[in-house]
């Protein structure tokens, strides 16, 4: 047999036995959290379903919503909708005045980061049934995708435990002193002009697979340079002068499908995992950043690929980022564009979410009740 056939049934023998551990670790986990959730309670609290109906799939998961309810006698829940005048804040606050004791999102990562960033510093609880396309902070908090019913009883029973929530403010906008909530990524440069030029059908079609298309539209347009102040664990702030990037991200949860961008970030540690991107050399540099980000999804460590020659990935820990730009660039919150600037501040709230999760941490506190 020649050679490079021999090759080729090699590569897919790997392949195959990967995909049956991944899937026999996917079955695993499904049992997994069905045996602990088949030992948990429901809580008899006042639920507000907030609900963005631009989801293909609102009105049945209502529906699925209003039938969990009665089959578990949990009582009426009450239902709030988003409109284009009415987002997530809003309807969290008429939920909380309406009385609701606990506040679940359903819909995608937007819907999530601005109800989250309402319930956040109360005690109240928050859920999350994921309808979304990338539903990335529910990935992370492994809350179940693709099973209604089953999310549904992660955000109504006893477990749930308390995670940061990152913030940044645009100190050069007309509201200067507005904290803008993110749960997973914020950042400014290529990555907000990025999601900013995805085609919002298109991801309606291919899901989080869309962004690569809109990374294409801007692998070649002029890098960002600035000054970079860090304020480390201990309060040290350490500033780099007139740095050229093509992104600077602050992440909250650092795991996206299939890739670990940020692999040491952790949600409850009370730090941001900081993030600054550069490439040179036009597609070899695109090309090594790639491997960069595949290297430190492989061994789970932040790091460069030892071949990268064009891409350069340095990351570090601390409370707080402030950056001032020569000229202004996009920024994002969890994939909402929040304009140009050119003076972003990024900082922490330790512990302010008390969310609802399949598995809460060891030795966490839960408030009586949730």
């Amino acid at each position: 047999m020649p050679i490079g056939w021999i090759i080729v049934l090699v590569v897919l023998g790997v392949l195959a036995v990967a995909a049956a551990i991944a899937f026999a670790i996917h079955i695993r986990r499904r049992q997994r959290l069905a045996q602990v959730l088949e030992q948990r309670d429901e809580a008899p609290l006042q639920y507000a379903f907030i609900v963005n109906p631009s989801k293909p799939e609102a009105g049945t998961t209502v529906t699925q919503i209003r039938a969990f309810f009665r089959d578990h006698d949990l009582g009426e829940p009450m239902f709030i909708e988003t409109q284009l005048d009415k987002d997530g804040k809003m309807c969290a606050r008429e939920a909380i005045a309406r009385g609701a004791d606990a506040v679940v999102a359903v819909g995608g990562d937007g819907t999530v980061r601005t109800v989250a960033s309402v319930m956040a510093g109360s005690d109240r609880p928050f859920g999350i049934i994921p309808i979304g396309t990338g539903n990335l902070f529910a990935r992370n908090m492994r809350i179940p995708l693709t099973d209604v019913d089953a999310a549904l009883t992660v955000a109504t029973s006893h477990g749930s435990r308390k995670v940061d929530m990152g913030r940044l403010r645009l100190i050069d906008s007309d509201e200067p002193d507005r904290r803008h909530a993110f749960l997973i990524i914020a950042g400014i440069g290529f990555d907000a002009a990025m999601i900013d030029d995805t085609d919002p059908a298109l991801k309606k079609n291919i899901s989080w697979l869309a962004y690569f298309v809109g990374g294409v539209k801007n692998l070649f347009t002029p890098r960002y340079q600035g000054d970079i102040t860090i304020s480390g664990e201990n309060g040290v702030e350490q500033t780099s002068r007139n740095v050229s990037f093509r992104t600077f991200m602050a992440g909250n949860c650092g795991q996206i499908p299939g890739f670990s961008l940020m692999p040491e970030a952790d949600y409850g540690d009370g730090i941001l995992d900081f993030e600054l991107i550069d490439t040179t050399g036009g597609l070899i540099g695109w090309a090594n950043l790639f491997g960069d980000v595949l290297h430190q999804t492989i061994t789970h460590r932040p790091g460069q690929n030892p071949l990268s020659t064009n891409s350069s990935v340095d990351q570090t820990q601390g409370s707080r980022a402030e950056i001032r730009l020569v000229k202004p660039a996009l920024a994002q919150v969890d994939g909402d564009i929040l304009g140009y600037t050119s003076h972003i501040e990024f900082t922490v709230d330790h512990q302010a979410l008390c969310i609802r999760v399949p598995e809460p941490a060891a030795g966490s506190v839960s408030p009586s009740g949730q």
